[in-house]
């Protein structure tokens, strides 16, 4: 049994909705602290839908604890205090800059009518350093690109000093040298403070070389849950995204690699993969060996089986499938907000 001491998020049932669909159900979910776990799963997984209900921006049924708080429950400042949120469409004031944006991190540790003090601008002048942003403090916050604004927004996060840190796609706007800084900085501070992340991710490899620990969002619910090695197999991303891919064990974790050819196959179990040889993974495990042709013995198990009638015909995902499977057309997108709601996930007035 988990000691109480070390969870940092707790989930219980957790069910949500967007535009009275359901898009989370009844999720259960326990996160140690000082962990990295990262969020998978197709568009419309409810993987955005999550991390709101986390830092207490939707509603949400069941019970969840973050850091000590119940958010939605317990005021804003005290679950602002505890946790942070980088959401994918950060609301922006016109006009304010980006010194004054990352200060806003600042304002849930503010005594009621107070002001800053030297200690709250000397965290916002380390957070800068880290993220390497001096050239940028005097600009105005809406004129920069969607990569540097997406920076500056992960800086007010920093800012807030929260025990539990959630990112919603936290690099999507950025070049592969910003990404890896910030993933860096990130799994840092991590190590150094004790901090608990919590990362939406759409790039697997990325997801399994800083996550210790994958959750797999399908339709709502958690399709897998556990080391990449154990998430991430060939089979289950074909069943669940749709999608032809290699899967490699490297030095720094597994790398998912997409692999050209036929049409995704609808997939209603796990493929066989082969025999695997001597020294090659377990059975059950993802093979990713090669065959002389330069195919992988995971793209020539499922093209092999489409071509002897031993799958269902492709049909699938992309353009429906003689079956009738429509599981993911009946799905409301769970990371885009309901009309009428902000762009971070809160209702409008």
């Amino acid at each position: 049994m988990t000691d109480p001491r070390t969870e940092a998020v707790t989930c219980a049932r957790v069910s949500a909705e967007r535009g009275g669909v359901e898009v989370l159900h009844e999720v259960n979910l326990v996160v140690a602290a000082g962990t990295w776990v990262s969020l998978v799963g197709p568009n419309g997984s409810g993987k955005t839908t999550l991390l709101h209900a986390l830092a207490g921006l939707v509603p949400a049924t069941g019970a969840i604890q973050v850091a000590g708080v119940r958010p939605g429950r317990s005021s804003r400042r005290a679950t602002a205090r505890a946790v942070a949120l980088m959401p994918q469409r950060p609301v922006v004031p016109e006009g304010v800059t980006v010194r004054e944006l990352i200060h806003l991190g600042r304002t849930p540790h503010l005594p009621r009518f107070g002001s800053e003090t030297l200690r709250d601008r000397e965290i916002v002048d380390r957070v800068i350093a880290r993220l390497d942003l001096g050239e940028f403090t005097a600009r105005t916050a809406t004129a920069l690109s969607g990569g540097e604004l997406q920076r500056i927004v992960l800086a007010r996060a920093l800012a807030q000093q929260p025990r539990v840190l959630l990112l919603d796609e936290p690099t999507s706007a950025l070049d592969i040298g910003h990404q890896q800084q910030v993933l860096d900085l990130v799994d840092a501070l991590r190590r150094e403070e004790g901090l608990t992340v919590i990362a939406a991710m759409h790039d697997l490899t990325s997801a399994a070389q800083y996550g210790e620990r994958l959750i797999l969002l399908d339709r709502g619910r958690i399709a897998a849950d556990g080391p990449p090695a154990d998430v991430l197999t060939v089979a289950r991303i074909a069943e669940v995204y749709g999608a032809r891919v290699e899967v490699l064990d490297r030095r720094d974790g597994r790398a998912v690699l997409p692999v050209r050819g036929e049409p995704p196959l609808e997939l209603t179990a796990e493929v066989p993969l082969g025999p695997v040889s001597q020294g090659d993974t377990q059975p059950g495990e993802s093979h990713t060996g090669r065959t002389p042709s330069g195919e992988s013995e995971a793209g020539r198990s499922l093209s092999g089986e489409a071509r002897s009638g031993g799958c269902p015909s492709a049909g699938s995902r992309a353009g429906g499938s003689p079956s009738g499977d429509s599981r993911r057309a009946d799905s409301r997108p769970a990371d885009i907000p309901p009309p009428g709601s902000r762009p971070d996930g809160t209702e409008s007035p």
